[in-house]
């Protein structure tokens, strides 16, 4: 690793939006302890839009779906370049082959328990093995590989002034915002939609709260929206699909609580500092809850293990996902209550 500070360091990860948001905690961590240091990093799309405003980065954006053209443009932009260090942090197979572009003699990667599509063929050092790992600590490997301390994150995300002021015109003054954001881009990670609507409507009757549903602009999102919105008895802010990504992150910031199962959201959410209910069954929160709110995710995992692996999770190769039809069945509507009741009573409040 290197002895002294490195001159520039190239990070790739491509997606997805949540592990996108787990980078930054690594970029903040560079910055405070090498300001000196020029960083890159080869980015998609979607993820560049919510990541753009992150001062002292230079973005390379690489857009997947654009085929043999985009391939050239990003062989085109790091040509002639050397880097002084390759942080590949990403394991899939197009994001291996596209770190070949990377010139770095410290090419930095996963360990191998976490290694897959021939992940360790590209790299040349990778990051400590640590059983259990939450992905945010894991990502934060990387920099104590580097020979850096870093204990806690720091995020820092930013959100442009102008966003923050259109999503201040849809929260009702004077009552608490629950925003739910009910899918992943994993659809069996989905809870049902009149699940959302028993929870919705009693935050409404019973806590006074706002209710905002948001997502983007797919037509399973659009489909959910209006299923929850449609089962509901009391009334919520239907925001699905109508939003900007830069709007719908201000959103996240200002609402009182989020609920949504393992998604981009409920990390962009937790990195910006408001509690998350998590919904995991599919996934282990564990290892991929919102960060700063483990306490309030409802989780399943273990059950899930159970019953559809017929294992303990311990036993799971960590990060195993168990995406199949009712797995989120197992979560109860009266346990993510408890949970809503929980964070109300021991919620902070404005003075």
């Amino acid at each position: 690793m290197p002895a002294t500070q490195p001159h520039s360091i190239c990070i790739m990860r491509l997606s997805a939006l949540g592990d996108a948001s787990h980078v930054v905690p690594v970029i903040r961590c560079l910055q405070d302890n090498w300001p000196e240091t020029r960083i890159t990093w080869v980015i998609g799309v979607l993820e560049h839009r919510l990541l753009r405003g992150l001062e002292g980065v230079e973005f390379i954006v690489f857009n997947k779906r654009g085929g043999w053209a985009a391939l050239r443009k990003l062989r085109k932009t790091l040509h002639g370049r050397c880097f002084d260090v390759l942080l590949q942090m990403q394991v899939a197979a197009r994001a291996n082959l596209l770190s070949r572009l990377v010139k770095a003699p410290v090419r930095l990667g996963w360990n191998r328990e976490r290694s897959r599509d021939f992940h360790h063929w590209f790299i040349n050092r990778s990051v400590r093995s640590i059983a259990l790992q939450h992905q945010v600590q894991g990502f934060l490997e990387f920099p104590r590989a580097l020979g850096l301390t870093v204990d806690e994150p720091r995020w820092d995300l930013p959100v442009e002034e102008q966003a923050k002021q259109w999503a201040r015109k849809q929260i009702v003054p004077g009552r608490p915002a629950l925003l739910i954001s009910p899918c992943s881009s994993h659809t069996l990670r989905n809870w049902k939609a009149e699940q959302y609507a028993n929870v919705a409507d009693y935050a409404v009757s019973r806590l006074g709260m706002q209710v905002i549903l948001s997502g983007g602009p797919s037509e399973l999102e659009r489909d959910m929206g209006s299923a929850i919105e449609n089962a509901m008895h009391g009334s919520c802010l239907n925001l699905v699909g109508q939003d900007t990504l830069e709007q719908s992150k201000a959103m996240l910031q200002l609402a009182d609580l989020v609920i949504s199962p393992d998604s981009g959201p409920a990390h962009i959410a937790s990195a910006l500092g408001t509690p998350v209910l998590g919904l995991y069954a599919a996934t282990w929160s564990r290892r991929s809850g919102p960060y700063n709110s483990l306490d309030l995710c409802v989780d399943q995992f273990a059950a899930a293990a159970r019953t559809f692996r017929n294992s303990d999770p311990e036993l799971l190769r960590w990060g195993t996902r168990i995406e199949v039809p009712g797995v989120m069945d197992l979560i109860s509507v009266d346990e993510v209550l408890e949970r809503l009741q929980y964070w109300w009573g021991v919620r902070e409040t404005p003075n």
